[in-house]
């Protein structure tokens, strides 16, 4: 594809950009006391150099009483200026201008790091934070006017070309513009032209203190999706008052509260991509500023869409340039397939934020390491065997063959992917898929040999004489200890792989708390199974929470009548006298209550037994032997692929 539309280039205030993608603001967790690191110049510059035509980076604090999180910028402070200094001359050495995103997130955050009350509108507590802020008197709605302004002037001296106003997820802003937390009497309070009067404040201090020649962007949410909250026709209403100051020069667009609705905001592969598209086209068509669209868009052929519809003037793609820095450059070359496309499953972005752990991707190891250079290989060109054709298997030999070492590949099913093949049959999980699809691409691009439907045996490997075998075999399933060998208490890998056909009433049990239990019992409800998830844990599939699952699936599972049952201990299982069913002792740990429970079929998301047979017949081989992923630990894929890609990058 030609893409006519992605590539023309764009008049944005004062700036020419080259393309029509934005690398848009998102949280990185980067910071260092505070200030701007060199991981955030190496990670921007990277997004520049793979062709983004617009760099903005994450939020920058504009007060002391904004600091809901660790690790973030405080742009408020004169030391930020030789960071920012770094970032921008990092970026603009490839030609694509950069900038900074101005917040202060009100009552959307905490007192645990600053040690002061949170600021807001008025004392309306956020359903996260759950923290009471102080209503903000005129004298402080001042200063917050005058941080913006301040932090303005530090990235003009910084070498921003501009600066962007969050107004939209997570943001004082948002909260003066919406209804649900503006409770005010005042002139800051009541009706919308009230309620808007701050943002038009920050935008005339923001436009004095940038000066002409530098551009002023104004992200705003199109629908909080909470009761009483700010809806597309107020947001149209915000984005002309925005456009008639005559000194903004382009405007951003979300959707949700980063708290209430967060699974909104950065949607997982549950949610269609261009979900959010209906509000840029709706602010597009009011005014004539130009208009960013976001909304999970994953790759160009979306992108290109998005904008030949008219949805939209510029696309925001963040995760799809976290995934892979080359995206443009690869769309803009005629390589559309070899981008490395997002999954949505959030991971290792999404989750680790909310772990107040540094970005990173599943997909690629690379990213927020972008200031490491790799040392050259130890040994120069190695003959390396890999055994395992999983995402561990498959990072390891691509990294290996990217580095220059000849590599074969042995996998002995038909197809390379393993669990993550079995995952990807379920409901709604289709595109976790694309991890194995896209390390798959890669191993060829570096011409890795791939040998599937064979068994790397010990007297194989030994025959092929390598200086370097890995072992990314895998996990197999293991019964729990109360299981008793009985023939209708499965693994949910049995069902996914189709070992197992569980009919009747069936109980899921989910010692793991991510998508195993909860993806099964989908599959299973969708087979017209009656199924029930129990769970030690106080929440089925808990984890979801954290990589912005919870809510969707809870939904399904209502509309498919899954019923959860929490706290609850399996002890032991023994077969009815017809054998046509399995009892249960089940322990509700809370109350020490016992309790009987019977079903047709029990399938159990429990842990697995490393797979590492192998490793323990090469011991005395006369090579190196490496384990990575589950051979090694069962976890999660990420763990996979981080420690293929470490293992190769050692050799």
């Amino acid at each position: 594809m030609t893409y006519r539309h992605l590539f023309s280039p764009l008049r944005v205030g004062p700036l020419v950009l080259a393309n029509r993608v934005v690398f848009s603001a998102h949280l990185t967790n980067f910071a260092e006391d505070g200030l701007p690191s060199e991981r955030h110049a190496a990670y921007y510059a990277a997004r520049a150099a793979g062709g983004a035509g617009l760099v903005i980076t994450e939020e920058h604090s504009t007060h002391p009483t904004d600091w809901p999180y660790e690790k973030l910028i405080h742009g408020f402070h004169p030391a930020v200026v030789p960071g920012y200094r770094r970032i921008t001359e990092a970026v603009h050495a490839h030609g694509v201008p950069v900038l900074a995103q101005l917040n202060h997130n009100g009552g959307q955050a905490s007192s645990m790091y600053s040690r002061r009350p949170v600021w807001a509108p008025s004392p309306v507590p956020d359903p996260l934070f759950r923290e009471v802020p102080k209503a903000v008197d005129l004298a402080e709605i001042a200063e917050i006017t005058a941080g913006y302004a301040t932090v303005a002037g530090h990235c003009a001296e910084g070498g921003f070309d501009g600066v962007e106003l969050q107004c939209s997820h997570s943001s004082v802003v948002r909260g003066f513009l919406s209804p649900a937390t503006n409770q005010r009497t005042d002139v800051y309070g009541g009706t919308l032209a009230n309620r808007a009067r701050l943002l038009l404040e920050i935008i005339d201090a923001v436009r004095e203190a940038l000066g002409p020649q530098r551009a002023l962007g104004v992200r705003l949410c199109g629908d909080e999706l909470i009761d009483g909250g700010t809806t597309i026709e107020e947001a149209v209403e915000v984005a002309r008052m925005v456009e008639a100051t005559g000194k903004v020069d382009y405007i951003n667009t979300s959707i949700g509260v980063a708290t209430s609705t967060l699974y909104m905001i950065e949607a997982s592969m549950a949610v269609q991509p261009g979900y959010a598209l209906f509000i840029s086209n709706a602010i597009r068509r009011a005014v004539r500023l130009p208009v960013i669209g976001v909304g999970r868009i994953k790759d160009p052929v979306q992108a290109e869409r998005a904008l030949a519809e008219g949805h939209c003037d510029l696309v925001g793609v963040v995760r799809g340039q976290i995934a892979d820095p080359d995206f443009l450059a690869k769309a803009r070359a005629g390589h559309t397939a070899q981008i490395r496309t997002c999954l949505s499953c959030n991971q290792e972005c999404v989750g680790r934020m909310g772990l107040n752990h540094r970005l990173g991707c599943i997909e690629n190891p690379g990213a927020g390491h972008e200031s490491v250079v790799l040392p050259p290989p130890r040994l120069g060109t190695r003959r390396v065997l890999v055994v395992g054709g999983g995402p561990g298997g498959l990072q390891c030999a691509a990294t290996a063959a990217r580095r220059g070492h000849r590599v074969t590949l042995y996998e002995r099913a038909p197809a390379t992917g393993g669990q993550v093949a079995s995952a990807a049959v379920v409901p709604g999980r289709a595109e976790f898929l694309d991890l194995v699809r896209n390390l798959l691409a890669e191993c060829r691009r570096h011409g890795v040999e791939i040998r599937t439907g064979v068994e790397a045996t010990r007297d194989l490997l030994l025959a092929q004489r390598p200086d370097t075998v890995v072992l990314a075999t895998g996990a197999r399933p293991q019964a729990p200890h109360w299981a008793g060998g009985l023939e209708r208490v499965v693994d949910v890998r049995d069902v996914v792989e189709g070992r197992a056909a569980p009919s009747g009433d069936v109980l899921v049990v989910d010692e793991l708390g991510f998508h195993q239990a909860t993806s099964v019992a989908e599959l299973l409800a969708d087979r017209g199974c009656r199924v029930e998830i129990c769970t030690p844990g106080m929440v089925v599939g808990q984890d979801l929470g954290i990589t912005l699952d919870m809510e969707t699936f809870c939904a399904r599972a209502d509309a498919k009548n899954i019923a959860f049952a929490t706290d609850r201990v399996v002890l032991s299982a023994a077969a009815e006298q017809d054998g046509a069913q399995v009892s249960l002792e089940v322990l509700t740990h809370t109350t020490g209550q016992m309790s009987r429970v019977r079903a047709d079929w029990v399938v159990c998301a429990v842990h697995q037994a490393p797979q590492d047979e192998l490793w323990q017949a090469l011991r005395d081989a006369p090579f190196e032997v490496h384990r990575v992923g589950d051979c090694l630990a069962p976890r999660r894929a990420n763990a996979a692929v981080i420690e293929g890609h470490r293992v190769a990058a050692a050799l």
